[in-house]
């Protein structure tokens, strides 16, 4: 049957994503599967651990499948306040406020805390949902270089709108690098802004026992600073959580509409995001374990050792990085490929995530699957 004519664009733009090789293919994993996983954000490798599948368990068999509804209205349980409690303390916060997902936690922060009365003023290097909330939040926009603090410091002193917010990554999810967390706060400061940093990809790997980049340059606690956090990294479950004043806390619960009208987060996710975060706080050297983890693949791939977990290993083309994953996964090894839109054009690379608990005979059979791939991808 020919596609009905408000369909036929459709065709077009996906033969576009083909012939640039953008094209995007769902592979579902196994239970069982043997691969070595390079791919996931799983820094401490506390997915399967018994004790994080055993709080999900728990609180899966209290609580029911399902939250049954928004926080506001039967979606909050115990479980979610001790989790907000306990992850605020850790960082050094006032208060949080967990949202279904990270996602929803920077959607809900900006939107919340922007407006049209508020300039935003958000690093080109940060994660997609922060661009998007930019889209939403109806506030003036502008988008400063990467990690470039005297833009942003220009930018806040000749605005005309009475409130302004800056936004960054700690860890930035592509390259792996740090924001300058420091002189950012400094200029947010001087000119009366709030600043909102991403942990996502900073918690568990950052700052002492995995307290984050916030926490480690000594901004952890500052009124004029707030934090959003993914659950599904380092937590090893799902989920969002925003940190901070307690005053933003109430601010978010009235006035963020992804917390409002979304069903809250599923209570097996909760009861497994706390007892990851119990045996971080038992066991504070798997942050560190990541960071050699992340030097030693840095070291097999002839790229510079980052600050973070994230290994980036630039190819360019977009189809040669594409063949460069899929000949790693046919070895038996996992990695991620990232592509336009997720990096700029001309940097499509493949993207590996360093786990606490890889060990030698892992890192092994990594060097020898990449050596072979990364040679005939790099002629």
């Amino acid at each position: 049957m020919p596609a009905p004519a408000s369909l036929a664009w459709l065709d077009a733009a996906a033969e576009k994503r083909r012939v640039a090789g953008l094209h995007r293919i769902l592979q579902p994993r196994t239970s069982g599967s043997r691969l070595v996983d390079l791919a996931s954000n799983d820094y401490l490798g506390l997915v399967r651990h018994p004790e994080v599948v055993a709080g999900a368990a728990a609180a899966l068999r209290r609580w029911g499948a399902g939250s049954t509804g928004s926080r506001l209205v039967t979606g909050t349980t115990a479980e979610h306040e001790l989790l907000e409690r306990e992850l605020a303390e850790f960082v050094g916060a006032e208060a949080g406020l967990v949202f279904a997902s990270g996602y929803a936690a920077n959607l809900g922060a900006v939107t919340a805390l922007g407006g049209t009365d508020t300039l935003i003023v958000s690093d080109a290097g940060c994660h997609a949902s922060l661009v998007d909330a930019c889209r939403l939040s109806r506030s003036r926009v502008q988008v400063a270089p990467h990690g470039d603090v005297e833009f942003v410091d220009a930018v806040l002193a000749t605005r005309a709108e009475p409130r302004a917010l800056v936004l960054t990554d700690s860890v930035f999810s592509a390259d792996g690098d740090l924001a300058p967390l420091q002189a950012l706060h400094r200029v947010c400061r001087a000119h009366g802004a709030l600043l909102l940093v991403d942990e996502a990809h900073g918690v568990g790997v950052r700052g002492v026992g995995g307290r984050g980049l916030v926490h480690e340059v000594g901004l952890a606690g500052e009124p004029d600073v707030v934090v959003t956090a993914t659950l599904s990294k380092s937590l090893a479950a799902q989920g969002g959580i925003v940190l901070g004043d307690s005053r933003i806390r109430e601010h978010l619960i009235d006035t963020a509409r992804t917390f409002i009208f979304d069903t809250g987060l599923a209570p097996a996710a909760v009861g497994a995001a706390r007892s990851a975060l119990r045996i971080l706080r038992e066991q504070p050297e798997l942050a560190t374990a990541v960071l050699r983890r992340s030097a030693d693949l840095a070291r097999i791939t002839g790229v510079v050792a980052p600050e973070s977990a994230v290994v980036s290993v630039i190819l360019g083309d977009p189809t040669v990085a594409v063949g460069a994953a899929a000949a790693c996964r046919e070895r038996g090894l996992h990695v991620g490929c990232f592509r336009p839109p997720s990096v700029p054009a001309g940097t499509s690379r493949l993207r590996l995530t360093a786990r606490a608990n890889l060990d030698a005979d892992d890192l092994e059979f990594i060097e020898s699957v990449l050596g072979d791939v990364l040679a005939e991808a790099r002629v």
